[in-house]
């Protein structure tokens, strides 16, 4: 098996890895409380889906 005969440098290092970051995960808002929420899965706030309940959800007062 070959094997390299010099070291990569710091910049080449660098600029292969540039892509290797974490994407910020894409939210939406949810249309009835207006808080941000994973796009097609229900509220966890106010428990709605697509504009009806779908989990009944306790109030903290």
């Amino acid at each position: 098996m070959p094997n390299p005969k010099r070291r990569h440098s710091k910049q080449r290092t660098a600029k292969r890895r540039s892509h290797d970051f974490l994407t910020p995960t894409g939210t939406s808002e949810c249309p009835n409380c207006h808080e941000r929420k994973l796009p097609h899965r229900v509220c966890k706030k106010c428990g709605t889906y697509k504009g009806r309940e779908v989990v009944a959800v306790a109030q903290a007062s």
